[in-house]
């Protein structure tokens, strides 16, 4: 039976932990944080039993997340804590079977492992995942984005996980740290000495790995953030088509300074996610207004619709539309918003929530890659909250499209933290991928990454702007967009196993044991 003063350590490092890990991620992004938040997270947890560990693990993840996904209180403070409350169950899940795994050699490892396993968990289920702050997501632009190139986001979350079980394992964590300090030993042994130097040369040597170079080839991308008149939940405000009006003036205020010399001409133009508010299938009005802003420019333009689909549903659609043929190529979003794009047992939930009804079309998911021709080249069309997920993103770099365009409608979560950590997403896809991206957002942030991750422009959030950026069209592969979910899933499987091997020994070995 431990102390209070020993369970007082382990909640307040669990409480620390929790916090700084927070404090990696963006707008404050404090990279170095993350390894650090973990290495404290592990402190609490080592030593513990199951049972301790599990509601050690659940403190740590609501700390972490309660202030990291504090842009869900738009939609509503119940909301907020909910799915805080959900998602800490998968750290709760870590703890536990982290526990014993404290008892094998080299433990850091396997508790990587299991940090990538629960990640994998975590954008999976429920309801279609919530890959939202990852660890890797934390690192957009760090000494750790380079295992990007490699292995994805899910090496770049074993990667910071695997720095931060090595800090903890330098620590003198346990009975000789909670004696007294005339009962301590002397001076640090050389076992505490190497995993810390292991530690630093995890980051270090995320730095050497090579990445495709330049290919010498470019392309003008005009990129269109026209604003909008609302805030919150309701962004479109009061008068109808004030979104598409305010974007299609954007447009023609980029041919302008494009006309005047001010700005070099656009090969393609991209707008955002929700660009028109009125479905240009539909509405002849809104069709002529897009028409006459594509024709200004000149040059085919990616609009961003939500159009009907039949009587009941609708599609969330990246629309190619030319300048003299109009409407033409598209693709559909798949990865879809629950309860922002539909509604998950729709029938329980539209009874009990009233904000449910907000939702109002369910949207149908598309079914292909966004692999768009447009101009001299064919972009990788993603969409929003399609960023988070590997797979969609992969998919559409696979076709070879290039360089990847992200649509997103920010507004009702302007001035949280939800667009920088976004951008950050953008940037970790385009080491992984080799790839420019572009984002056109309806509030901001709008942005250009480049391939190695750097943001070389982007906007301010809630102003009208619009801009030409010259953007590398990159072509070679990286090795994690060759291997795929392959390193998720062999990292994933090796800290499971070592999970198993811990929890079948665990009746023989003492609970207590530190290495």
């Amino acid at each position: 039976m431990e102390s209070g003063r020993a369970l007082a350590a382990r909640v307040a490092a669990a409480v620390a932990g929790g916090a700084t890990l927070f404090l990696a991620f963006p707008p404050l992004d404090w990279w170095v944080c993350a390894p650090l938040g973990i290495a404290l997270i592990v402190a609490a947890l080592r030593g513990s039993r199951p049972r301790r560990a599990a509601w050690l693990g659940y403190l740590a993840a609501a700390v972490f997340l309660l202030p990291t996904l504090a842009w869900v209180r738009t939609i509503g403070v119940d909301a907020w804590i909910m799915l805080v409350g959900v998602e800490s169950l998968f750290y709760a899940a870590l703890a536990v079977l982290a526990a014993p795994v404290f008892r094998l050699r080299p433990w850091p490892l396997w508790f990587a492992g299991l940090w990538v396993a629960m990640e994998w968990a975590r954008g999976l289920v429920p309801i279609g995942g919530f890959p939202w702050a990852r660890a890797a997501f934390s690192q957009g632009e760090s000494p750790f984005t380079g295992y990007a190139a490699l292995g994805g986001a899910p090496l770049v979350s074993f990667a910071v996980a695997l720095c931060g079980a090595l800090i903890a394992r330098a620590l003198p964590w346990g009975r000789a740290a909670l004696a007294p300090p005339a009962r301590r030993a002397g001076p640090v042994p050389a076992r505490r000495l190497v995993p810390l130097a292991l530690a630093l040369a995890v980051p270090v040597l995320g730095l050497a790995v090579p990445r495709p170079g330049d290919e010498g080839r470019t392309v003008n991308i005009g990129v269109v953030q026209g604003n909008v008149p609302g805030r919150g939940m309701y962004i479109l405000g009061d008068e109808p088509a004030v979104v598409l009006r305010n974007h299609a003036n954007e447009t023609k205020r980029l041919a302008q300074a494009v006309r005047e010399g001010r700005l070099p001409k656009p090969d393609l133009v991209v707008l955002p996610e929700n660009s028109t508010d009125i479905d240009p299938y539909r509405d002849a009005g809104a069709r002529e207004i897009i028409h006459e802003s594509v024709k200004d420019v000149g040059v085919p333009t990616l609009v961003g619709a939500v159009v009907a689909i039949g009587d009941e549903h609708r599609a969330t659609r990246s629309l190619v539309w030319d300048p003299v043929t109009g409407p033409g190529a598209y693709y559909d979003k798949r990865h879809l918003v629950p309860f922002g794009e539909y509604t998950p047992f729709k029938e329980i939930v539209l009874a009990l929530w009233e904000r449910a009804n907000l939702v109002g079309r369910q949207s149908v998911a598309g079914t292909r890659p966004g692999d768009l021709k447009m101009g001299p080249v064919t972009i990788g069309a993603v969409n929003c909250y399609e960023v988070a997920y590997d797979g969609t993103v992969r998919d559409t770099v696979r076709t070879g499209a290039t360089p990847l365009v992200v649509q997103t409608n920010n507004a009702s979560y302007a001035e949280s933290n939800l667009p920088p950590q976004q951008l950050a997403m953008s940037k970790l896809r385009a080491v992984e991928h080799n790839r420019a991206v572009v984002t056109a957002a309806t509030t901001g942030i709008s942005a250009y990454v480049t391939p190695d991750g750097k943001v070389s422009w982007q906007t301010r959030e809630l102003v009208a702007d619009m801009n030409v950026v010259t953007v590398p069209v990159r072509t070679q592969t990286t090795v994690a967009t060759r291997l795929g979910a392959l390193p998720e899933w062999a990292l994933a499987l090796m800290g499971v196993v070592a999970a198993g091997a811990a929890w079948r020994g665990r009746r023989q070995d003492d609970p207590m044991r530190n290495d």
